[in-house]
C-alpha cells in the first residue's frame, strides 16, 4: 500500500443507515433475480433453497436495521465495519453454494470494500480487506459445483484459471480500495479546509468591522448619556443641600460623564482609524511583518518600485492573512534571514518572500497548496533545536485567500549554492487595488 494510507490518521464519518439499507435492498434483489433466473430461466441445478435463505437473512437484517434506527440516524465507524463484513459474508456464502471463484459473479466480494473506503478509517478497510481476501482464498478451493446444465458433466475450470482470478480478485482489492479510499480522502481534506478559510475570513473580517461597530455604538449612546447626565445636574440643584441623596446623585453626573468621555474616545479612535483603511503597499506588508519581528530571525524589507506612484487601496483581511501567514511559514523554517521584497510599475504589482531555510522537499513541491501536505523533510530550526513539521492546512488557507483576492502565487527553491524557499505573489494592478477594497 502507498505510505500516505499506511500512516493516514484514523479518520472517518458516520454512516447513515439509510444508505446502507437502500444499498442493500439493491443487492437483495439483485441476488434474488439472479437466484431465480439460473434456476428456472436457464434450468441450471443450484441449491435453490440455500441460496434463497441466506438472501433472506439479508433482508431481516435489513428490516431490523430500518425498525430499529431512525432514517436519520447515522452509525459509527466500528459499527458499519461490521455491517460491510456481513455483507461480505454474505456474498462468500452464495459464491460458496453457487461455484466458488468459478461463478463470474465473484467479483462482488469487492463491492463491500470498496463502499467501506469511502466512509470508514484505514484500519477497519484493511481489516475489511484482510477478511474478504480470506473468503476468497477459502472459496478457490472449497465451493459446490458451479451450476450447470444437469445434461452435461460438471463444469471443472482449469486450476491455473482459479488461481488466477484468485489473484486479481486480491490485487483488485488492494488497488481498488486504496485508490477509492485516497479519492474520498482528498475531496474530505478539501472541504475541510475549505470550511477552515471560511472561518479564518470571516474572523479577520469581523475583526476589520469592530471599529465601525464602536463608532456605531458611541453615536447611539450619545443622546441618552446627555439625557441622563442633564437630569442628574437639575436633580443636584433641585435637591436640598445635605440630603443623604446629594452624594449619590453627584456620583450619576460623575458616571455618565465619564460614559461619555469614553465613547467620545472610541469615535476619536474610529475616525482616526480612517486614513489606515486606505494604505500604500508598503504600509501593507509592514503591518503583515510586524507580528513575525522579534523572533531570532531577521526580517529584511526592501521596496522596488518601478513607477513614481505607489499602489494605495483599502485593507483587505484575505490579504493580510494570506501574506502574514507565507511570512509566518518562512521565518519558522529560516535559519537567520527573511528577504520580502516588493516592487510594482503601472501594470503588475508583486511581492516576494525569500528564506534561507532547507527550502521546499522536491516530493511536495507538484502539492504546494495542497491542504494538508507534510513533508517528510525535517528541518531544525536555530532555536530549540526542535524538528519541524511540513506546509499543511495553513499553506492552503494563504493560498486559497490570495487567489481569490486576485493574486498568482509561484513557488520554488533558490538556486544553488544558495538555499531556501521562494514565493512570488503577484496581481495586476488594478486586481490589486480593487482587491484591497474590504467587501
Amino acid at each position: 500500500m502507498p505510505e500516505d494510507f499506511r500512516q493516514a490518521p484514523e479518520t472517518g464519518r458516520p454512516v447513515r443507515v439509510d444508505t446502507l439499507v437502500r444499498l442493500r435492498w439493491i443487492s437483495i434483489i439483485g441476488q434474488t433475480i439472479a437466484v431465480l433466473v439460473v434456476h428456472f430461466a436457464l434450468d441450471f441445478t443450484l441449491p435453490l433453497y440455500a441460496c434463497l435463505a441466506v438472501i433472506a437473512l439479508t433482508a431481516w437484517l435489513n428490516v431490523a436495521l430500518r425498525v430499529r434506527f431512525p432514517v436519520t440516524q447515522r452509525l459509527a465507524p466500528d459499527r458499519a465495519a461490521w455491517l460491510f463484513a456481513f455483507d461480505i459474508a454474505e456474498i462468500g456464502v452464495l459464491l460458496f453454494l453457487t461455484g466458488g471463484l468459478q461463478n463470474p459473479f465473484s467479483f462482488l466480494l469487492l463491492g463491500p470494500v470498496l463502499l467501506s473506503a469511502t466512509s470508514l478509517p484505514p484500519r477497519m478497510i484493511v481489516w475489511l480487506a484482510v477478511f474478504a481476501a480470506f473468503c476468497t482464498t477459502v472459496l478457490a478451493f472449497y465451493y459446490y459445483p458451479l451450476p450447470w446444465d444437469a445434461d452435461e458433466k460438471p463444469m471443472q475450470l482449469p486450476a491455473i484459471y482459479i488461481a488466477g482470478v484468485w489473484l486479481a480478485t486480491l490485487l483488485s482489492l488492494g488497488f481498488i480500495g486504496v485508490h477509492a479510499w485516497q479519492l474520498t480522502e482528498e475531496a474530505r481534506q478539501l472541504s475541510d479546509a475549505l470550511a477552515a478559510t471560511e472561518l479564518v475570513l470571516a474572523r479577520e473580517q469581523h475583526l476589520s468591522a469592530l471599529d465601525g461597530l464602536a463608532a456605531a455604538a458611541a453615536h447611539e449612546l450619545g443622546t441618552p448619556l446627555a439625557t441622563i447626565t442633564v437630569i442628574a445636574t437639575e436633580l443636584e440643584r433641585a435637591i436640598e443641600k445635605g440630603s443623604p441623596l446629594t452624594e449619590d446623585i453627584v456620583l450619576l453626573r460623575e458616571q455618565a460623564l465619564r460614559c461619555r468621555q469614553i465613547l467620545g474616545k472610541l469615535t476619536e479612535l474610529s475616525a482616526d482609524s480612517e486614513p489606515f483603511d486606505r494604505m500604500p503597499l508598503s504600509a501593507l506588508i509592514e503591518e503583515v511583518v510586524a507580528p513575525h519581528r522579534n523572533f531570532g530571525v531577521a526580517i529584511n524589507v526592501a521596496l522596488n518600485p518601478h513607477d513614481s506612484t505607489e499602489p494605495i487601496g483599502g485593507r483587505n483581511p484575505a490579504i493580510l492573512y494570506g501574506l502574514g501567514n507565507l511570512v509566518e511559514n518562512a521565518v519558522d523554517f529560516a535559519r537567520s534571514t527573511v528577504d520580502i521584497s516588493a516592487d510594482w510599475s503601472g501594470d503588475v504589482v508583486s511581492v516576494t518572500i525569500i528564506d534561507d531555510g532547507p527550502g521546499f522537499a522536491p516530493e511536495i513541491m507538484d502539492r504546494i497548496g495542497d491542504p494538508y501536505v507534510t513533508s517528510q523533510h525535517r528541518r531544525r530550526m536555530n532555536l530549540g533545536g526542535e524538528a519541524g513539521g511540513g506546509l499543511g492546512l495553513g499553506f492552503f488557507i494563504a493560498k486559497t485567500l490570495l487567489e481569490r483576492a486576485g493574486a498568482t502565487l509561484e513557488f520554488e527553491n533558490r538556486s544553488a549554492p544558495d538555499r531556501g524557499a521562494v514565493v512570488r505573489v503577484r496581481w495586476g494592478r488594478g486586481d490589486f487595488e480593487q482587491s484591497l477594497a474590504f467587501t
